[in-house]
C-alpha cells in the first residue's frame, strides 16, 4: 500500500541520513509529497501537512504542535532519523496517537565506539602525555611521566546509568581486561549479574573506578546529578567523561574539583550551555578536554540511521510492531 510521505530536516543533514539507496527502496511504497523541506518552510505554510500519512524526518524537525498536528489530519507515523524526540514531541502529538520511532539505537554505536577509544586513550594519559612530550622534546622524562598511568588491563570502568548506550560500551569492553561497574537505580540484581557488572551507588562507583563514563540521560530529576564532591573523591589519575548532556554535570563544582585535582582528567564531549561561554574555564584548564559534540552519528555513520527507519517502515507496513518505537510511557525515562 502507497503511503503519502515527506522527508523532514536540515537540508545538509538529509542526504547524509536518507541517501539514494534509502530513497529508491522507500519510493517501492511511499508517494513523495515533494522534496525534503526544512522546519522553517513548514512553519511558514502548514498546509504543506495537509496530505502526509508518514514523515522521515532527522534533525531539524519542527516541534508538532496542536496547530501544526491540526494541519496534518491524515498522519500516521513518523520515522525520526536521529536520536532524541525530544526536540519535537508535544502532549497534542501524543493524544493524537500518532506512531514514533527513532533511530537512537543506531545513533548509540559510535557514541558508544567513541566512549571505549576515549577511555583507552584516557587511561594511557595519550593527550597530556603529548602535550608534555611536544612542550619538553624530552622522551625519557615523558616515560617517566607515563609509568603513572593507570592503564586499561585491571582497570575498574564505572558507567553511570545502563541504557542503550551504556550496554553497548559494556559489550565492546568484554573484548578487554576490565571490571565493569554500574550505577543504575533501576538495574537489578539479577540483570546486573546476567551483564557481568558489579552494581555500585554513585559515591563508592566514583571512589572505587579508575574511569567514570556519564549515560544519564537528561530529565528535570537529573540536573546537576553529578557534583564536585564526586569528582574530587576519584582515585589518582581517574578520568570523568561525559558524552550524554551537559546539564547533568554542575559544571562549576567539575571546574573546581580539576583545578584541585591537576592529576585528574575529564573529558567533555558536551557542555551546558554549548558552545561554552566564552570566558568559561572549560577552555584553559589543562586537564580537561572538549570536543565539540562529536560522539554521535557523522559522516557515513548517519546512514546506519537512515537504513534503521526504512526497515521500521517495512514493519510498519506489514502492521509489525516496530523494534524502536517510542511510547509515551517509554519516553519519560529516555533522553
Amino acid at each position: 500500500m502507497m503511503k503519502k510521505g515527506l522527508i523532514v530536516g536540515v537540508s545538509d543533514k538529509v542526504g547524509l541520513v536518507y541517501n539514494e539507496s534509502h530513497r529508491t527502496t522507500l519510493s517501492e511504497n511511499v508517494e513523495w509529497l515533494g522534496e525534503p523541506l526544512e522546519a522553517g518552510a513548514i512553519e511558514a505554510d502548514p498546509s504543506l501537512l495537509n496530505e502526509v500519512e508518514c514523515i522521515f524526518a532527522t534533525w531539524g524537525m519542527p516541534e508538532l504542535t496542536e496547530a501544526l498536528l491540526a494541519e496534518a489530519p491524515r498522519l500516521q507515523a513518523v520515522f525520526y532519523g536521529a536520536g532524541s524526540i525530544r526536540c519535537f514531541v508535544t502532549d497534542a502529538f501524543w493524544k493524537r496517537g500518532i506512531q514514533v520511532t527513532s533511530a537512537y539505537a543506531a545513533n548509540s554505536v559510535p557514541v558508544a565506539e567513541w566512549t571505549v577509544a576515549q577511555m583507552i586513550l584516557g587511561l594511557k594519559r595519550a593527550f597530556p602525555l603529548s602535550r608534555y612530550y611536544n612542550k619538553s622534546k624530552d622522551m625519557e622524562s615523558a616515560q617517566a611521566e607515563a609509568f603513572k598511568m593507570v592503564g586499561l588491563y585491571g582497570s575498574t570502568i564505572g558507567l553511570v546509568s545502563y541504557g542503550s548506550i551504556a550496554r553497548l560500551v559494556r559489550q565492546m569492553l568484554r573484548a578487554f581486561s576490565v571490571n565493569v561497574a554500574v550505577y543504575d537505580p533501576f538495574l537489578s540484581d539479577a540483570e546486573a549479574e546476567r551483564e557481568g557488572v558489579q552494581k555500585m551507588d554513585l559515591n563508592t562507583l566514583f571512589e572505587e573506578c579508575d574511569l567514570v563514563s556519564l549515560h544519564t540521560p537528561w530529565l528535570p530529576e537529573t540536573e546537576g546529578m553529578i557534583q564536585g564532591h564526586h569528582i574530587r573523591r576519584m582515585k589518582a589519575h581517574a578520568v570523568f567523561m561525559n558524552t550524554s548532556r551537559g546539564a547533568i554535570v554542575d559544571e562549576p563544582g567539575l571546574f573546581d574539583a580539576l583545578l584541585e585535582r591537576r592529576d585528574l582528567q575529564a573529558f567533555l564531549d558536551v557542555t551546558w550551555p554549548e558552545p561554552p561561554a566564552a570566558d568559561s574555564p572549560v577552555w584553559t584548564l589543562p586537564n580537561l578536554w572538549l570536543t565539540p559534540h562529536l560522539a554521535g552519528s557523522l559522516g557515513h555513520e548517519c546512514g546506519r540511521m537512515g537504513e534503521y527507519m526504512v526497515d521500521e517502515f517495512q514493519r510498519f507496513l506489514k502492521g509489525e510492531p516496530m523494534r524502536w518505537q517510542v511510547t509515551e510511557e517509554r519516553f519519560k525515562n529516555m533522553a
